[in-house]
């Protein structure tokens, strides 16, 4: 699945595309693992509200400040990309109940771009249980 992303370092919602995706799996009852082949970007699970979005993305901005003096920026300049992604990681693995991802009241899945804006890739595999 690709996603395009707009900013340097954003949350972006792709609930409804996954949720898609599960359904045309078929599969009703599994597992489906999401992982994105970048090493600038994360798959996360939180809340979908403005408020905590702004508040993740400035923790990981305290957390690793751009330019902070990291030995990979001397290559390409985006070592705090990298770092955050780190923190974050790059996979999430979600149970499929009834045909449909389960998730809690207040979750989203959300890829978190890190050194855009790019196209990104991420692999969705949908197992069967049964």
């Amino acid at each position: 699945m690709q996603v395009q992303t707009g900013k340097r370092i954003e949350l972006i919602d792709i609930t409804d595309r996954i949720r898609k995706h599960v359904s045309e799996s078929g599969i009703q009852n599994g597992i489906c693992v999401l992982s994105t082949k970048h090493t600038t970007t994360s798959i996360i699970v939180n809340e979908n509200e403005s408020g905590l979005v702004s508040d993740i993305l400035k923790l990981l901005e305290k957390l690793v400040p751009p330019h902070a003096g990291y030995a990979h920026d001397r290559i390409d300049n985006n070592a705090d990309s990298h770092l955050k992604a780190v923190l974050l990681g790059n996979s999430e693995t979600i149970p499929v109940i009834n045909g449909k991802p389960f998730l809690g009241t207040w979750q989203s899945i959300f890829l978190a771009e890190l050194d855009g804006p790019r196209t990104r890739e991420i692999t969705v595999t949908v197992i069967s249980s049964n």
